[in-house]
């Protein structure tokens, strides 16, 4: 068949299909994605097909197909790409009329997104069932009133995407979803980055124990970086706080995340049930600057902290309250019997591992590997403590691609520290 060569990866070998695209009821073209595709191949000791999606731009969606024959039996090899697309085309525009509300003002975003402002009371979190009638909390009962500061006078905010955009009041911004961000969502949350032991999966992290638990609230300066990133591939930083097994816990993770897609699903605001409260800054906004090694480097104070009062989990940037995690989206997270800080990779199987932070191992140089700095926890006491060495778990599979070091008294400002990251490559599943 074709050349009669199996697929390889090489263009020059196997038959192929290059850019790829169908039409449908939109009357735009599309190029297939993965999880549209039903594979047929009856003989595969004679012929072979590999589907790369949007492989890159000299030949976008395509693929190979082929193979020498032989003795093959009956039947032949036949490819259908496309399956239904037209329901599954309806079905995406059903989604985006109950995800995309009514704007009251919308805004284009310096990398091209339209993020329009949405009544703060019919924002998206509402659909979820769990919060029908939830009763709004606009800010955490444990913010002083000495630490509230407006949007005008956030002193970081120019490492955000909204510098100069603010939804009026009583409006929060909500990033419009397209149906190819919804194709994208898909492909994402299939790549289970927060589940140890998946194939691709790799990570360089520290957590608290749960012998020292329960703790309420978890925070640091997380240094800010754009590693460069093939097809399928994820990298991200992150603290967070959870409660139970790793099988079946309760997670809530917040930091910055880097990919090859625009925006992405589950994190961010997409997360079902999370309550935008800020009128300017929000989840998945992109920054406006990144660290480079040598310098300069950026970094921003983050917490994810448990109201006292409601035991909602509130996000804080700057000591800004974005929005929180209602209590009744969790079975099981009063409080959290673990937290940590770190960093972790994801990749299709068998490809190399993209880099983690700024690609660089740990080095005790601030302006080389990625960090976190100033990290505390906050305990039964309410007050915030930094972490001592004996009280952490280190957690780094892959030692020859990533590493973690943490510092617990290193200097004033960079005391209770962690850095960790590195190139990534040949790192296996």
């Amino acid at each position: 068949m074709g050349s009669g060569y199996f697929p390889d990866g090489n263009f020059d070998h196997a038959c192929y299909f290059t850019y790829i695209s169908y039409r449908n009821a939109s009357r735009i073209n599309y190029g297939p994605e993965n999880y549209q595709i039903e594979k047929y191949v009856d003989n595969p000791n004679c012929f072979g097909l590999t589907y790369y999606g949007n492989l890159h731009r000299k030949v976008e969606y395509c693929l190979q197909f082929g193979g020498p024959g032989g003795d093959c039996g009956g039947g032949s090899p036949t490819v259908h790409c496309i399956q239904d697309t037209l329901k599954a085309d309806i079905n995406l525009e059903q989604q985006l009329k109950l995800i995309n509300k009514s704007p009251i003002k919308t805004s284009n975003t310096k990398n091209g997104a339209i993020v329009d402002c949405i009544d703060i009371n019919t924002q998206p979190a509402f659909d979820h069932p769990l919060l029908k009638n939830h009763k709004l909390q606009r800010e955490p009962s444990f913010q002083k009133s000495s630490q509230k500061t407006s949007a005008k006078n956030l002193s970081d905010k120019s490492i955000f995407g909204l510098d100069k955009v603010q939804c009026p009041e009583g409006t929060v911004p909500v990033p419009r979803m397209t149906k190819e961000d919804l194709i994208r969502e898909k492909s994402i949350l299939n790549s289970s980055i927060f589940v140890q032991n998946i194939p691709g999966v790799h990570l360089a992290e520290i957590a608290l124990s749960s012998k020292f638990g329960p703790y309420y609230g978890v925070k640091g300066r997380n240094s800010i970086y754009n590693p460069y990133l093939m097809k399928g591939q994820i990298s991200l930083s992150h603290m967070w706080v959870q409660h139970g097994p790793i099988e079946s816990n309760d997670k809530i993770s917040f930091g910055w995340h880097r990919d090859n897609y625009h925006r992405t699903g589950c994190y961010n605001i997409r997360c079902p049930g999370f309550v935008q409260t800020h009128n300017s800054i929000y989840l998945g906004e992109p920054f406006t600057v990144v660290s480079t090694y040598g310098g300069p480097t950026y970094d921003f104070p983050s917490s994810i902290t448990r109201d006292p009062l409601t035991k909602n989990w509130w996000i804080l940037v700057k000591d800004h309250a974005i929005g929180y995690y209602p209590a009744k989206l969790f079975s099981n997270m009063t409080t959290a019997d673990k937290v940590g800080w770190g960093g972790r990779t994801v990749t299709p199987h068998g490809s190399l591992s993209p880099p983690m932070g700024s690609g660089s191992f740990p080095d005790s140089n601030f302006s080389h590997a990625s960090y976190f700095r100033l990290m505390a926890y906050r305990n039964t006491s309410k007050r915030s403590y930094g972490p001592q060495n004996y009280q952490l778990e280190k957690y780094v599979d892959k030692p020859d691609c990533y590493n973690l070091n943490y510092y617990d008294n290193f200097r004033e400002s960079l005391q209770c520290s962690v850095q960790f990251g590195g190139p990534g490559g040949h790192c296996g599943d």
